[in-house]
């Protein structure tokens, strides 16, 4: 008998797709594994999967199309405001909570469920448990999704740096101030951050450091993500074979400011390995590509994991420069493919890379250090071992098997405690 069957989970995310939509429907595959009820409700839904759930109402359906556009006037004030993705979570009539309680699952598990998913005042009308796992800043700040080094949210943000705001009351105060007033109404919720990183910012945060807290893993299945023959890879990608292939990929790879291009860009021309090529993936060419003196191939957007898989097995090494990651997604990826990573040593990355173990962790937005990285990974003489080490690292900690128990444990943790 499974006493799983019982267990009724309800996820809530903006989208299906996406890097949090991403690493949503892997755990909700990993529930269904393990016989949980689980489904997914979206606000745009694009895959065709039936326990994916969205509006059925066509009026409904259009709207949800334009909710993130009319979410983000009040941002639009801010004429230095820069370019990384800033929500108040202020536009009213949104069906989510109606659809939420109308499904009446065991426990909702909330995600990313900004752009208009639904106001901050919105959440206390939940009537079931709160599970909410933190893929970036915003659960915490006054409305920012990537701090960088601003620490205004252990106190009560203002004079925003994202929004480029020189005002004490100005939007992020704002934000700040109805999220104060209204997570003091959630009766029942456990934060999980998906790295140490971001659990510690959190339960610094004037906002949730009174909530209970735990830290788990975005899931992988290993079953998929797993080494492919790497000249056959090649040959499918119509990559050299006689060349180190450095690779870097991520949503909106080269024009990102998180996702430290510009920190790759200068690092590459200080590799002292020269028989190299560069593969980009997220991405299409720039209009002004970059010359690193040697052949850079952009391969455009990829959504399937077969894609991934073959990638992340043709390169000999993958590089995640990103100034903040919650997670490290496309890390954890490479790694489950044998992979090693080169990283700058931060924020959630600090969980999944191990230093000269499964990759190189360089000084913190050193891009000397990280040519240093990516010329020790090619060059070192227990380069295979660097490979199985990855593989065996994700096997042990982010199998999609371990993290589904782990969080059934929490769902049923939450559900004896109330």
């Amino acid at each position: 008998m499974n006493h799983n069957k019982s267990l009724k989970i309800l996820h809530v995310n903006t989208l299906d797709q996406g890097g949090a939509g991403r690493a949503v429907y892997r755990l909700h595959k990993s529930l269904l594994d393990q016989s949980v009820d689980s489904q997914i409700l979206v606000q745009s839904k694009s895959s065709d999967d039936p326990t994916v759930v969205s509006e059925t109402s066509q009026i409904r359906k259009v709207f949800n199309k334009v909710r993130p556009h009319l979410d983000s006037i009040p941002v639009r004030f801010y004429k230095n405001k820069t370019k990384t993705l800033f929500s108040s979570s202020w536009l009213p009539f949104s069906n989510t909570v109606h659809k939420i309680n109308e499904i009446n699952p065991d426990i909702v598990h909330l995600h990313w469920v900004c752009n208009g998913m639904m106001r901050i005042e919105d959440i206390p009308k939940i009537k079931a448990p709160i599970v909410w796992t933190l893929h970036d800043n915003w659960a915490f700040t006054g409305g920012c999704h990537i701090a960088w080094e601003c620490e205004k949210y252990k106190n009560n943000c203002g004079n925003c740096p994202r929004l480029g705001s020189d005002t004490a009351n100005d939007l992020s105060r704002k934000t700040f101030k109805r999220k104060r007033k209204y997570f003091l109404k959630i009766k029942k919720i456990i934060i999980v951050g998906v790295s140490k990183w971001i659990t510690n910012c959190s339960k610094s945060s004037a906002l949730l450091k009174d909530k209970n807290h735990t830290c788990l893993p975005n899931p992988i299945d290993t079953d998929i993500y797993k080494p492919f023959d790497k000249e056959v890879a090649r040959e499918l990608w119509n990559l050299p074979i006689d060349k180190k292939l450095v690779i870097f990929g991520a949503n909106d790879a080269t024009n990102d400011p998180n996702k430290g291009f510009k920190e790759l860009s200068e690092a590459l021309p200080k590799l002292t390995n020269k028989n190299i090529e560069l593969v980009v993936f997220g991405s299409s060419k720039p209009k002004k590509s970059k010359d690193f003196g040697f052949k850079t191939h952009y391969l455009g957007h990829l959504y399937d994991d077969a894609s991934l898989v073959t990638l992340y097995s043709a390169a000999d090494v993958m590089v995640v420069p990103s100034l903040q990651e919650a997670f490290g997604q496309t890390a954890s990826e490479s790694m489950a493919c044998g992979t090693p990573v080169v990283a700058f040593g931060s924020t959630g990355l600090l969980d999944i890379v191990e230093h000269k173990n499964t990759g190189y962790l360089a000084k913190p937005y050193v891009t000397l250090d990280l040519a240093r990285g990516i010329d020790w990974v090619l060059s070192a003489n227990n380069y295979d071992e660097l490979c199985q080490n990855a593989r065996q690292k994700v096997l042990m900690e982010l199998d999609g098997k371990i993290v589904a128990k782990k969080y059934i444990a929490l769902y049923k943790g939450i559900l004896n405690e109330y």
